[in-house]
């Protein structure tokens, strides 16, 4: 099969299209026929070498839709779904320091990792779903806010802001976005009673979900004894004032990606794609990331 990989880093020109072997399922795992993958900033990180992992291959891709190709022994799994050849699937790929990820024709997973795909949208839209939105959901799980409680969600145009505005929002919570001024019709259409596009009156909400990585500055507009949770892991700044900070460092969970398949399938969930290519055309696509500006993720259909 082909694989987009890099071995050495770089620029959107580092990125490589190999011929490799097709992986083997093995027991608990699932092999996934991709016909989706999602690109992601994690992935112009580890293109770039922020993570590490000099001197060998690197694949890229967590985000991933498409049918199951084959089952690994006795089809086990931890999470007591069975998934059959043909199913129609999403799911999260852990792909940090993996020799290849989801940007390829093919891909086997834990079969724990895995959920139905939404019936509602196509492929390209449900590979969009898992790694923003769990990374949401976990994040919102870690505020442990209640319904009427205030949340500021920061990036909320963004992928993993967004979905955050329209989970909290879902759970009765009284959501502020802080986004571009351009973007407030859009973050208000997902469910945030209101709109900052400036600097927020410090200790004004109730927590922080900091998707825009402003650290100190937004925790400042934490009450006292209240909560902030980051998007990098082990990069929440230092708790002041009784506030609790915390980071998300997202984990595959095939039931919960279900529960938010669900959502999208309910219309809870808005799915954007900015744009696709084709598996070859990956480093265009990094290169389109890189500029900056995209509204909704990028996708490789191989």
């Amino acid at each position: 099969m082909r694989a987009a990989v890099v071995t050495t880093f770089g620029g959107p020109e580092a990125v490589r299209i190999v011929e490799t072997a097709l992986p083997e399922p093995a027991a608990g795992q699932v092999r996934i026929k991709v016909a989706a993958a999602t690109l992601n900033p994690v992935d112009a990180g580890v293109r770039a070498g922020v993570f590490g992992g000099e001197g060998r291959q690197n694949g890229l891709g967590w985000d991933v839709a498409g049918t199951v190709d084959a089952t690994g022994p006795a089809g086990d799994t931890r999470s007591g779904e069975v998934w059959s050849v043909g199913d129609e699937v999403v799911a999260l790929f852990f792909g940090m320091g993996q020799p290849l990820g989801t940007h390829a024709e093919y891909v086997v997973v834990d079969s724990d990792a895995v959920a139905k795909a939404p019936t509602t949208v196509d492929a390209v839209h449900a590979a969009t779903l898992p790694l923003n939105a769990l990374t949401a959901v976990q994040a919102l799980d870690l505020l442990e806010l209640t319904p009427g409680q205030s949340l500021l969600v920061t990036g909320a145009a963004g992928a993993v802001g967004a979905y955050a505005v329209q989970l909290a929002a879902q759970r009765g919570v009284s959501v502020t976005a802080l986004a571009r001024e351009g973007d407030e019709e859009f973050v208000r259409s997902l469910g945030a009673a209101h709109f900052a596009s400036g600097a927020v009156g410090a200790g004004s909400v109730d927590a922080v979900l900091d998707a825009a990585i402003l650290n100190e500055t937004a925790l400042a507009w934490v009450r006292d004894g209240g909560a902030f949770v980051g998007v990098i892991p082990q990069a929440a700044p230092a708790p002041v004032r009784g506030v609790r900070t915390t980071a998300v460092g997202v984990k595959a969970d095939g039931a919960r990606l279900a529960e938010l398949a669900g959502l999208v399938d309910e219309g809870v969930l808005t799915l954007r794609v900015a744009d696709t290519y084709t598996l070859d055309e990956a480093p265009k696509a990094h290169a389109r990331l890189a500029e900056g500006g995209v509204r909704g993720r990028l996708v490789l259909i191989p």
